[in-house]
């Protein structure tokens, strides 16, 4: 199923994602592949493995976790995130942090990367899913992202539940990846369209 980025298709994205589909769908920086994160003890539709698995993505990467609104990553943490990067979103900055005990989303490990898109659509698209999605580029493990709506339905059309146009995003910079430690020091791990 395929539809374009207006805004009667956030409704339509989200439904996609509440019922554990996988979408594409435009972000900040590239075509994103698209599930809801799991809630612990509410939802378990597994949509970070069907997207690995659409991908051929090795189990050991993680995920990036999009949310709705700067303030939802103490939902996560307890690790304040310093105003520099805080300043930085909504927008293409990624970063990595601890995650809390008692976290209400199911993460790997003891880190989680998360982004507050700088994209108002898609941040409604996460609002009205009423939990933060997974992102992840839209391209087999090890090939090149693709970046039209054609190539795009052309190579995963059958492999995803809908497929958002939005055009080219020929040339695109990826995002910022910060990772933030316990004590609030942070580093630049891949230098991104946002300057930090």
């Amino acid at each position: 199923m395929t539809c374009s980025k207006d805004s009667a298709s956030a409704l339509t994205v989200a439904s996609c994602l509440k019922s554990g589909g996988i979408a594409v769908v435009p972000t900040d920086t590239v075509y994103g592949f698209s599930g809801i994160v799991d809630r612990r003890g509410i939802s378990s539709f597994g949509c970070d493995s069907r997207i690995r698995k659409i991908k051929g993505r090795a189990e050991s990467k993680p995920l990036i976790q999009l949310i709705e609104k700067p303030q939802d990553a103490m939902l996560y943490t307890d690790v304040e995130i310093p105003p520099a990067l805080m300043e930085k979103w909504p927008g293409a900055l990624t970063v990595i942090v601890p995650v809390k005990d008692g976290c209400p989303f199911i993460c790997e490990g003891n880190t989680v990367a998360l982004r507050c898109p700088g994209d108002l659509w898609l941040r409604q698209v996460i609002g009205i899913s009423g939990s933060p999605i997974f992102s992840t580029s839209v391209n087999r493990s090890g090939s090149p992202v693709l970046e039209d709506f054609d190539s795009i339905v052309k190579e995963f059309g059958s492999e995803a539940d809908l497929v958002v146009d939005d055009g080219e995003k020929r040339g695109a910079l990826p995002s910022t990846l910060v990772k933030l430690e316990g004590d609030g020091s942070w580093s630049v791990l891949r230098q991104g369209s946002v300057i930090v």
